[in-house]
């Protein structure tokens, strides 16, 4: 398997975490493709958050790291979404 294979499937892993976190703080319902999408959107909106304001969290575990941007990202995705709708 390819290193860009096992970076996509690691996005989605995440993204299915993430999206399943946020869903459950939130309150919001859906399955695994809302969760996706969620958890997808939420990772690119925390990632840049998290730039942007220069948010470093230095726990020791990148992938750790990711995730819980990502949760705090899809938890904003949410939020938003439900203010739309």
């Amino acid at each position: 398997m390819s290193d860009q294979s096992k970076g996509i499937i690691a996005w989605i892993i995440i993204g299915l975490i993430a999206g399943l976190v946020a869903s459950l703080v939130v309150g919001g319902g859906g399955g695994l493709l809302s969760w996706l999408i969620a958890g997808l959107i939420g990772s690119v909106v925390g990632g840049f958050l998290a730039r942007q304001f220069n948010i470093k969290m230095n726990l020791g575990n990148a992938f750790l790291e990711q995730v819980i941007v990502a949760i705090v990202g899809a938890i904003i995705v949410i939020i938003i979404a439900q203010i739309i709708v």
